[in-house]
């Protein structure tokens, strides 16, 4: 397109571009190989296709021959991250906001036994819809890669295409709402996952929702495929019951029956565990995602972090911004400040820690080295953040890091520019693929179909 160039950044040689410098970004925030939290100050970034080739001091690499430069150093400077990793969302839920008064209820249970009524009152269409209003949603707020598990494939994967995300489409091998779902309808998706956009994964919502042969199916698959299973754990007492009902187990120890207490697991919630149970999820390097907003929201407990620190497991845990149903809006940095202040009372948990748990630790839990870090070699995952800003400025000069936890502790803000495999996908503020106005009329028309479905069964019920 055509851009005013008093508002924007970018500078064009070309009409397309795979060469792309971003030039002396005021601040550069990554996690290094080692671990630790760099920052790096008046640098610029060269990408090639879809991956970081170089990070060097802005003099040092030469403005010429790219085909797209963004200066990062004009009108106040920039703050510039890797694209933050959302471990667990179900994003056809977006069509929920608004659909159920949920802290008006009596907990998590309460919540699980009425969602289905609104689930199965949404259609492919709609499905897709809702997809794009939550990943748009996210991407505003900086994130690049999603885990999403659900009960459906192809509207999740059709809203990652559109989008440009890196989407991990874990499907439900067990669904209520979807009742044709099975271990070989995720193990055909696949055998053809090379023609996806999204990465094709394997879920279920509990573990007391599956048999003890279809554990022993999606075990087979996990290893026949080395792809990723995720599934809620230990999220209420109740779901605990259920298991041990089910399977004459708790679920971790079924995990560990039917071969799936290892790494490639990837549990939400992680609330009623013991402490041996604590122990073997950390030995077994299982990946948790932390939800703390939804777990407030929900009445249904506090994460045991620091119990999970202490067994070692601190870099396999990350933060998931669950749905629309269980956080006022799809943003990871607020979850990020969420697990400060719900933690706060035993110990700090730092800001540099925070940043990891949106970075580096969920890249390693997604078995995805190559992106949370802006390093050569990495994913040109990156997100652009306005330095000027409420959201970072006043900061201590001597103490940059003081700038993430202005991020963090006011909400981030959204950001200016979204980079994904080296391709804006938003830019100057705006969507690069998606009518923003277009999309909401569409969401609004899909929740309103949706709402008269739901509706329309309860009388018909009556």
């Amino acid at each position: 397109g055509t851009y005013d160039r008093r508002h924007s950044r970018h500078q064009h040689h070309q009409n397309g571009y795979r060469r792309v410098l971003i030039h002396n970004a005021r601040f550069l925030f990554t996690c290094g190989l080692d671990g630790h939290t760099q920052i790096l100050e008046n640098h610029s970034i060269a990408i090639e296709g879809d991956a970081v080739t170089a990070v060097a001091p802005a003099g040092e690499i030469s403005r010429e021959g790219f085909d797209l430069v963004y200066d990062a150093g004009a009108r106040g400077g920039t703050l510039i991250t890797p694209g933050i990793i959302n471990t667990h969302t179900h994003p056809p839920m977006y069509l929920m906001r608004s659909a159920m008064m949920l802290d008006e209820g009596e907990g998590i249970d309460e919540t699980i036994a009425a969602m289905p009524r609104w689930e199965r009152a949404m259609e492919e269409e709609q499905c897709a819809i809702a997809a794009i209003g939550d990943i748009t949603e996210q991407q505003k707020y900086g994130i690049t890669t999603t885990l999403s598990h659900y009960g459906v494939f192809h509207p999740i994967e059709y809203a990652a295409e559109l989008t440009g995300q890196n989407v991990i489409n874990a499907l439900s091998a067990v669904s209520n709402t979807h009742p044709e779902n099975s271990p070989e309808l995720v193990a055909r998706l696949l055998a053809d996952g090379e023609r996806y956009h999204s990465q094709p994964a394997v879920a279920l919502h509990y573990l007391y929702k599956a048999s003890g042969p279809v554990l022993e199916e999606i075990k087979k698959i996990v290893e026949r495929h080395k792809v990723l299973f995720t599934c809620h754990m230990a999220e209420s007492e109740m779901a605990e019951a259920k298991c041990v009902e089910t399977h004459g187990a708790r679920e971790v120890a079924v995990l560990e029956k039917y071969g799936l207490l290892n790494d490639r697991t990837i549990v939400s919630h992680a609330i009623y565990v013991t402490d041996e149970e604590i122990r073997k999820l950390a030995r077994a390097r299982v990946g948790i995602a932390h939800l703390p907003t939804s777990n407030i929201i929900h009445k249904s407990g506090t994460f045991p972090f620091w119990k999970f620190d202490e067994a070692g497991a601190f870099e396999r845990i990350t933060l998931g911004t669950d749905s629309v149903v269980s956080k006022s809006r799809l943003d990871l940095l607020t979850e990020a400040y969420q697990t400060r202040i719900t933690h706060l009372y035993e110990r700090t948990v730092k800001f540099s820690s925070l940043f990891k748990m949106m970075t580096s630790n969920a890249a390693g839990v997604l078995h995805d080295e190559k992106r949370g870090r802006i390093i050569p070699g990495a994913a040109a995952d990156i997100a652009f953040w306005k330095l000027r800003d409420r959201g970072t400025i006043p900061y201590d000069e001597a103490n940059p890091l003081t700038i993430i936890g202005n991020l963090i502790t006011h909400g981030g803000r959204t950001v200016r520019d979204l980079m994904v495999n080296g391709r804006f996908v938003i830019r100057d503020r705006r969507h690069v693929f998606v009518d923003e106005s277009k999309l909401l009329t569409a969401i609004q028309k899909a929740h309103m179909a949706m709402r008269e479905r739901v509706q329309s069964q309860r009388r018909t019920a009556a």
